[in-house]
């Protein structure tokens, strides 16, 4: 008798343990997930990357394809924006099937950002966005960036990638896209480390900072004049 009394009280504790431990965790709030316009939030598979850079309360990250007419168009929204508000950007490359330079464009870009300046990478990027109407091939786009790299007092290597590690790059960042889930470039997300939002139109971006930077404030976000300007 004694023993099924043990074994029914040891049962009891069993079945109540798992809930006592989940009193004893911290308890941690989900994170905010978010779009402007509304409910256009894309089905996301791993969002652990969606976070500001240390120290930063709030930043943008975008994924970019160079060949890509829309990326082309947000590419100024989205400079505008880092320059009004004083944010970093954290830029990935996400290469689209079937665009047929694009590769090429990203690894040129990250030679100039690593060997040369993060400030003529940029400038080669806005310069290849503008340029898209006339570089129809690989070696269309190879001719535009001698060109760029002459205009700038700088010599273009004969061997741009001698050791694959700039493509490498490249890759690693297609790789997180691809983690992420993307199906889209560009693909915008301000993000603080309270939660983020997807901006699905990149005349919004202004108004989706503005929510950003009121989620770190815990204060409601209240329209702001510069919205107009970010829409024209």
């Amino acid at each position: 008798m004694l023993a099924k009394v043990l074994r029914l009280r040891l049962s009891a504790v069993t079945r109540l343990l798992p809930a006592a431990l989940l009193l004893c965790l911290p308890f941690v709030p989900a994170k905010a997930q978010t779009s402007v316009p509304p409910n256009q939030v894309s089905h996301f598979r791993d969002t652990s990357m969606l976070v500001p850079p240390p120290g930063a309360k709030v930043a943008i990250i975008e994924w970019e394809d160079l060949e890509c007419p829309a990326c082309a168009h947000a590419f100024p929204f989205v400079h505008m924006a880092i320059d009004h508000y004083h944010i970093p950007l954290v830029r990935y490359d996400f290469l689209i099937p079937g665009h047929m330079w694009s590769r090429e464009a990203a690894i040129y870009a990250r030679y100039l950002q690593d060997k040369v300046s993060p400030e003529l990478a940029t400038q080669y990027r806005r310069e290849v966005f503008a340029s898209q109407f006339k570089i129809a091939s690989k070696d269309d786009l190879n001719r535009f960036t001698q060109e760029f790299f002459t205009k700038n007092g700088k010599q273009m290597p004969f061997v741009i990638d001698p050791s694959g590690e700039l493509a490498r790059q490249v890759n690693a960042d297609v790789a997180l896209g691809n983690k992420l889930g993307l199906t889209e470039t560009p693909t915008i997300v301000v993000v603080t480390p309270k939660g983020w939002i997807q901006v699905k139109d990149v005349s919004d971006l202004y108004q989706a900072i503005d929510q950003a930077e009121a989620m770190m404030a815990n204060t409601p976000a209240t329209p702001a004049a510069h919205h107009a300007a970010a829409k024209k």
